[in-house]
């Protein structure tokens, strides 16, 4: 685990790689965040993210507490289907335990103007396809599709996620 904690930064922000053999249960995935998460992450059971290095508030939502400090050592259980997003505040390293069998993940974006939900892309999560993949591809589409970008409240635009940070290659949105 020390080696896994000295190659994060080669990981990239938000790589979530599984660090333990295949089988293990819960799984232990580990990225190195420097910039915040250009998404809301959603999870169908319940996880858990232990900061290992640096410092970073976790927002969630449609919960009863919105923000998290997290510093070296602290962990925070974030319940089943509870949208939240790591915002570092000091580069460092995050580990999220999550179950073998996932069930679905998901991405959400929020709208800059009235702070509604604009648009969630989800899929069954699967231990040998890299998360960082399913990421990469819900942003993609995400940035592609100015409608899903768009809110139907208040009629701002969501930017455009802007992926240069990420070491994600980037797949033609589907």
């Amino acid at each position: 685990m020390l080696h896994a904690l000295e190659v994060a930064p080669e990981l990239g922000d938000y790589a979530d790689a599984a660090v333990l053999p295949d089988d293990t249960d819960p799984q232990l995935h580990l990225s190195h965040n420097r910039v915040p998460q250009p998404f809301h992450l959603i999870c169908q059971k319940d996880t858990v993210l232990a900061q290992m290095s640096g410092a970073a508030d976790v927002l969630l939502r449609e919960s009863s507490v919105n923000r998290f400090r997290m510093s070296v050592g602290d962990h925070v259980y974030v319940p089943a289907g509870t949208p939240h997003r790591i915002v570092p505040r000091a580069a460092g390293a995050t580990i999220r335990y999550l179950p073998l069998r996932a069930g679905r993940l998901g991405a959400a974006w929020y709208c800059p103007g009235c702070d509604r939900e604009l648009h969630r892309y989800e899929w069954p999560h699967d231990n040998d396809t890299p998360m960082s993949h399913f990421y990469a591809t819900a942003c993609a589409r995400f940035t592609a599709d100015e409608d899903a970008r768009t809110c139907d409240t208040c009629s701002t635009v969501h930017p455009e996620l802007d992926l240069t940070p990420f070491p994600w290659a980037v797949p033609t949105p589907a």
